[in-house]
């Protein structure tokens, strides 16, 4: 029986289309993970990720396990996936795992981080990974319409996927607010996100943020019609995959 192992990546997301594979695309993360893996084994090798992040989004902590024949050390078979990799995806940790588990469905928690630079001055060396929004965000405000979004809600109003047949209700732990001088971050903890949830929420938030809707109207959304009472979606390259739990939060 082949071996189980567990790797934590993080990329910059910023020239690839997202995490997942894809029909009409070869440039994502997981097909470049699967190619090396396939090379080193001399046999098809499928990667299993935690999640997909959108083309652009970025990952400090992203999760994945595929199942190999390997005859060396878990560190050379690490050194050895580095090598190979591009220099905007790196593996931090590798270790065997248990047969049965699945970097996707054994997941209890994530935390995504939304990064948004708050100022006229432009942020020359983050300019990739933040979105700038030079208004004056009245993060007091944004705080109260986050707090309507704490707990176990159905988001559909907040998620991108009009076809969506699965269950749209998640749970929020906690929404926390981290400022960093111009540099405004909002960490997000869940036990699972719809497809565009966190960027939609952030797009809504910011809008209260600069006066644009109360934060009453936050909580209204879930009661609203369509996605289009929430606010827009923030773009891609601010959102990051912080980290990635199996335990329970």
């Amino acid at each position: 029986m082949k071996q189980n192992y567990k790797v934590v990546l993080k990329y910059d997301g910023s020239r690839y289309n997202g995490w997942q594979k894809q029909g009409n695309t070869k440039n994502t993360i997981q097909e470049k993970l699967e190619n090396i893996m396939s090379d080193i084994a001399g046999e098809k090798i499928e990667v299993f990720g935690s999640g997909r992040t959108d083309a652009g989004t970025h990952a400090w902590g992203q999760v994945a396990n595929f199942h190999m024949d390997w005859a060396e050390t878990e560190k050379a078979l690490f050194e050895r996936i580095n090598a190979l990799l591009p220099e905007d995806i790196a593996v931090i940790s590798l270790e065997k795992a248990e047969n049965r588990f699945h970097a996707r469905l054994n997941a209890k928690a994530k935390k995504y981080v939304y990064r948004i630079w708050n100022s006229s001055v432009s942020p020359v060396f983050e300019r990739k990974y933040v979105f700038v929004n030079e208004t004056k965000l009245d993060v007091e405000s944004m705080k109260k319409g986050a707090n309507y979004l704490i707990g176990e809600h159905d988001f559909k109003n907040y998620c991108s996927n009009k076809r969506m047949k699965k269950s749209t209700v998640r749970n929020l732990y906690s929404i926390e607010f981290v400022q960093k001088e111009q540099e405004l971050q909002i960490v997000y903890l869940g036990n699972g996100f719809l497809y565009n949830m966190v960027r939609i929420i952030t797009g809504t938030l910011i809008e209260v943020g600069e006066g644009k809707r109360t934060a009453e109207s936050v909580r209204a959304v879930f009661e609203g019609q369509n996605r289009q009472c929430a606010g827009f979606t923030a773009p891609a390259k601010g959102l990051v995959l912080a980290e990635v739990y199996y335990d329970k939060r």
